[in-house]
């Protein structure tokens, strides 16, 4: 998956809307805790009826280890799935690794080879050495953790280091990295007036942006500050979308949710 095709998609679809399966047994529908595999069948169900509104999908990994071998299992069906039979789609493991050397490379493995993400999620705070690993491996993509859109963020990542903040010093110096071009950033949707400061460093770069819905971000304003020539983004949606109903018809609500998001990022991609 290289960027250009991501644009391509973006561009063919209208749509820069990522969706999180962030799957959990005590909110998916009742009636699917009957199946071998309710987490496998929840994430089926959704895909098949979205995968046209979007261009990615981001399980976030807490949500399969916290079951086990079964959860990890469920994992790597549903990523099996999405790359067999909806190839087109990027895929992000939100897994938020970070550490150095040889345990970055067996990492990246376990994401990038054995299971076949397209990306991964990436904790920066231990450095250069724990972010390269990910980046050696070809046509796959590090997703740096830049701004997020927690109430904590403002604990570490805005302090000031070098005379700016913690997170513009991130991004400054995470552009010196081997192979920076396969880098993207988090960058939370509640923080939407930083997008400014931040495309003066990464004018170009993709940015995944959590937190537009449930947690109060505004889509209108991370286009406004954020969006690139390339468009440049992936707006994440999770809850909203994936716990539209919890009844027989949950697949066709989280469709319709999806439908809203993709109309709105049409407006926004056609008005800019």
């Amino acid at each position: 998956m290289t960027t250009q095709f991501l644009v391509e998609q973006i561009q063919k679809k209208e749509s820069f809307l990522c969706i999180g399966l962030d799957t959990d047994l005590d909110k998916i529908p009742k009636h699917l805790l009957d199946q071998d595999d309710p987490i496998f069948a929840f994430n089926k169900a959704i895909i098949d009826a979205t995968h046209h509104l979007c261009v990615a999908y981001k399980p976030n990994t807490a949500f399969y280890e916290a079951y086990g071998i079964k959860g990890w299992q469920a994992l790597e069906k549903t990523i099996d799935y999405l790359n067999s039979n909806y190839p087109e789609i990027f895929t992000i493991a939100d897994a938020k690794r970070g550490d150095i050397g040889n345990t970055s490379t067996r990492y990246a493995k376990a994401f990038f080879e054995d299971l076949g993400f397209d990306s991964v999620t990436i904790a920066p705070y231990m450095g250069r050495d724990s972010v390269e690993p990910f980046l050696a491996f070809k046509d796959k993509h590090t997703i740096l953790l830049a701004l997020t859109s927690n109430m904590g963020a403002f604990d570490f990542q805005t302090k000031m280091v070098n005379g700016r903040e913690l997170y513009k010093e991130v991004l400054e110096v995470s552009k010196s990295y081997e192979n920076s071009e396969n880098l993207m950033y988090v960058v939370g949707a509640t923080k939407a007036t930083f997008l400014t400061e931040i495309r003066k460093i990464i004018p170009e770069s993709f940015l995944l942006v959590p937190g537009v819905g449930a947690q109060g971000g505004s889509l209108s304003e991370v286009c406004k500050y954020g969006m690139s020539k390339n468009v440049g983004l992936l707006v994440n949606s999770s809850r909203g979308i994936i716990y539209a109903s919890d009844q027989l018809d949950f697949a066709q609500a989280s469709a319709e949710k999806a439908k809203e998001m993709q109309l709105e990022m049409s407006m926004e991609l056609k008005k800019r």
